[in-house]
């Protein structure tokens, strides 16, 4: 059966075919005869003010074209197209039904049916003989099928949905589930051990089933050219409110309404001159929000013109809106360890968030004066290559925010400590001799600098040299390349009076990266005595 949204006629007429589905179940009595031939002269009579106001939509769309000037003639050829196919239909339907009234023993001087209860000879037309499908009802159904999948959506165009109306009862949502009737096809399902009163019914059914596909395609085409009645017949609540947004211990302000669209016409919207796609009646209004001029307070107000255009009855109808809003100026919030300046080479953390954006905040980052490294969504690691200064460029699907510029500080170098048993070394007062057995060189980082960016902090002192000295001359010298240094062979030729000369001579960094570098600290040197 057909689908769409129906009529208050159209739904009588499914309710009637509900109650011929009940009575066919029924044991035939005289009483159920009456309410069969009820039925159908119930459905027919549907059937024909259907027909009148079918022929009253294409006088509306005829006028609708020439009140255009004919441009869409080829609209009224379609409706009369419909108008043809569908009486051809119903014809045949018509000349099945006198048939089949005929073959049952034809009427009555009142006109009543001579065979009302007939059933043999109505199984005979309609079904056929047995397993042969050579009944009429076999091409009644082809015939109705064409028409409402190939006809009707070939005339009026795709939005005229292919319907598929005589089912055999595996496919009829009716009977699908039934085990007595879904194994019966078309013919046998509605004809079978059915009354002529019934079988009239049954076709009364399918006549207004056709007259419903005419009424759609017909409505469909009048409102390709405005001549269908406005009627706002798609009624929906809406709420707007003065904020999507709205802060803990303030009023959330909304107005609540219903709203109705009509689904017989085709709007066509626009804002500010440019077409909107529209859906269900509803045009989709989504651009760049965008301005050049803030107030104090960082806002701008805009608007936008929105138009709708209906076409109705021949005539183009134009609703126009100034819709305000405003634009609010963006601001850049930036945190991190060390806002205010960048360390030179290294990997500095920001967080970089535009509360304004709120959801839609989608970022970005160029920089000048830096090599980036994102992150995750306003997280980005800065890697200062200039000591002059960095600019960092903010976006948010790809539109500019604005940028924000840095101050550059060199990396502090890290102070050498010479350290035994843990403890530093006195280089004014010394040791006692022969000295110790071991001795620690490290490199520690600026207790700032370690603090902000710990990852950037980490040192490593990897060659050096300790020399044991007398008077003017050198005693005995060894290189190390750990922190660590074992002075066991010192010990043992040192004497009161000797020095011990320490100098460093290379001392690497550690980056966030793992990346290693060379830190240039001079050569340093320390003298301990041994007393």
């Amino acid at each position: 059966m057909a689908g769409g949204k129906e009529s208050p006629r159209q739904k009588m007429i499914g309710m009637m075919y509900l109650v011929l589905t009940a009575l066919l179940a029924l044991q035939v009595s005289s009483a159920i005869m009456e309410k069969f031939i009820f039925l159908d002269e119930s459905l027919m009579y549907a059937v024909g003010a259907a027909d009148k106001g079918n022929a009253e939509t294409v006088a509306k769309i005829d006028k609708a074209v020439a009140d255009g000037g004919g441009k869409d003639k080829a609209v009224s050829d379609k409706a009369i197209q419909v108008r043809t196919k569908t009486a051809e239909m119903i014809k045949t339907m018509n000349d099945l039904r006198e048939e089949m009234i005929m073959k049952s023993g034809g009427r009555e001087a009142d006109g009543s049916y001579k065979g009302a209860k007939e059933e043999e000879a109505i199984a005979g037309l309609m079904v056929g003989t047995e397993g042969a499908k050579n009944g009429k009802a076999y091409a009644l159904q082809t015939s109705l099928n064409k028409y409402g999948q190939e006809v009707i959506p070939g005339i009026v165009g795709k939005d005229m949905p292919a319907i598929k109306i005589a089912m055999d009862g595996k496919e009829d949502p009716k009977y699908d589930k039934k085990p007595d009737q879904k194994s019966k096809d078309f013919g046998k399902l509605n004809f079978a051990e059915t009354p002529l009163v019934a079988a009239l019914a049954v076709m009364a059914t399918f006549e207004s089933e056709v007259k419903k596909i005419e009424t759609q395609a017909l409505d469909l085409l009048a409102s390709q050219v405005g001549a269908a009645d406005l009627k706002f017949d798609q009624v929906f609540a809406v709420a707007t409110a003065k904020s999507g947004v709205v802060a803990a211990g303030t009023d959330y302000e909304a107005e609540l309404f219903l709203a109705a669209s009509s689904s017989a016409v085709n709007p066509i919207m626009s804002r500010n001159g440019a077409p909107l796609a529209v859906e269900n009646g509803r045009g989709k209004v989504k651009f760049k929000a965008s301005a050049t001029n803030y107030d104090a307070e960082g806002n701008s107000k805009q608007n936008w013109k929105g138009q709708i255009k209906i076409n109705n009855k021949g005539k183009d109808t134009i609703f126009s809106i100034d819709v305000p809003y405003i634009v609010a100026k963006p601001v850049i919030q930036i945190q991190s360890a060390s806002v205010n300046a960048l360390y030179l080479r290294c990997g500095n953390e920001l967080s970089v968030q535009v509360p304004a954006l709120g959801a839609t905040y989608n970022p970005s980052f160029t920089a000048s004066g830096a090599t980036l490294k994102p992150l995750g969504k306003g997280v980005v690691v800065v890697i200062p290559t200039s000591a002059t200064g960095v600019k960092l460029n903010v976006a948010s699907g790809g539109n500019a925010i604005g940028s924000q510029d840095f101050k550059v500080r060199g990396i502090p170098k890290p102070e050498i400590l010479v350290l035994n048993g843990g403890k530093e070394v006195d280089q004014k007062n010394g040791v006692a001799a022969p000295g110790p057995r071991s001795l620690q060189v490290k490199a520690k980082a600026d207790e700032s600098f370690a603090q902000f960016l710990p990852k950037d902090a980490r040192y490593n002192v990897t060659k050096w040299n300790v020399m044991l000295a007398r008077g003017k001359r050198p005693v005995t010298q060894q290189n190390f390349t750990t922190e660590m240094a074992n002075l066991s062979s010192f010990a043992s030729q040192a004497q009161a009076g000797d020095r011990l000369i320490i100098e460093v001579q290379d001392v690497y960094r550690t980056n966030f990266l793992g990346e290693k570098e060379k830190v240039n600290i001079g050569t340093p040197i320390f003298t301990v005595p041994l007393q």
